[in-house]
């Protein structure tokens, strides 16, 4: 691993640390290596060394150590460890006690969706929230990321749900944060008579599926089309993914998918393949941090949408 650049002593990152990717780093620490955390968190390798890399360019210093017998800390990887870990004992402790407050928490809370996660993460929400806390009003509404996005800076919404290739490094805006609800990977779709691909280059003479501009699936096309010897053809448009789906099993083209689209039932004519270096899309529910937000009805939506992409067994 390439030694990151180091800062004079004293200064900060711009933006300081993203305690995020803390998590990353202390799933690497408790399985002994990358390939094991990648599992463990339910992401791709790249995806992890992805987060550690970024962890330590914030940062300004090397936190793993790569040797014949796989990776161990530095003393500074072992001290962010440590950090990381207060940070889940007091999340676990947080959680207890906003669990013990069920029928104290109340309140009306607005969601902006993607499609992808009101069918994954927040239907189930609805599902167990009546119970463990009756006094939440949850209201629900699908909204492309930009739209949540705006109706949260508004003040319509308490928690949009947006997505984002996990390549793209997106800044939150000041009074806002950002929670990683699920990490799941991209899956290269292929009519079944295109030749199974076994590595990126294999891909060089295919046609691809447009995704619509903007969307978390045109960024991924882009970035990966930018590994191959030279650029891709690409043909139609789409925005949904069953859209996709369909357009592949009709034989016109391979396309980036996220593995939440393919949980139902993938169409006739259709094979899915997992290849290294497509990387990963991630879930994010963003809400205003002030200081009186979120409140505790918001914070308990929050954990139970995490509890459901926790829950969640991917493609």
């Amino acid at each position: 691993m390439t030694p990151p650049p180091r800062r004079a002593p004293g200064t900060d990152a711009p933006g300081g640390t993203d305690p995020r990717r803390l998590a990353f780093l202390l799933a690497v620490y408790r399985t002994g290596g990358v390939l094991a955390a990648a599992d463990v968190l339910g992401v791709t390798p790249s995806a992890v060394s992805q987060q550690i890399h970024r962890l330590e360019a914030e940062e300004g210093v090397t936190v793993l150590e790569r040797g014949p017998r796989g990776v161990t800390l530095t003393p500074v990887g072992r001290v962010l460890a440590d950090a990381a870990e207060r940070i889940e004992s007091e999340m676990v402790e947080a959680r207890k006690t906003i669990a013990t407050m069920g029928d104290d928490v109340s309140g009306r809370v607005v969601v902006g969706s993607v499609q992808t996660a009101i069918r994954a993460v927040v239907g189930p929400v609805l599902a167990t929230l009546p119970e463990r806390f009756p006094g939440i009003e949850l209201q629900v509404v699908e909204a492309e990321p930009e739209k949540a996005l705006r109706g949260l800076r508004a003040g319509g919404y308490d928690i949009a749900l947006a997505e984002q290739d996990g390549d793209a490094d997106v800044a939150t805006p000041r009074g806002m944060h950002d929670v990683i609800v699920l990490d799941e990977p991209w899956c290269l779709v292929t009519p079944v008579a295109f030749p199974t691909p076994a590595q990126l280059d294999d891909l060089a003479d295919a046609v691809w599926l447009g995704a619509a501009d903007g969307t978390a699936a045109a960024r991924a096309v882009q970035r990966v089309a930018g590994q191959l010897a030279s650029p891709p053809t690409v043909r139609h448009r789409y925005y949904d993914f069953d859209v996709a789906l369909s357009l592949v099993a009709a034989g016109q083209g391979v396309a980036l998918l996220p593995a939440l689209a393919l949980q139902g039932d993938v169409p006739d004519g259709v094979t899915v393949v997992r290849l290294p270096g497509l990387g990963s899309r991630q879930l994010v529910a963003r809400h205003r941090s002030t200081r009186s937000e979120p409140g505790p009805a918001t914070s308990a939506v929050l954990d139970e949408m995490l509890a459901a992409g926790a829950a969640l067994e991917l493609w």
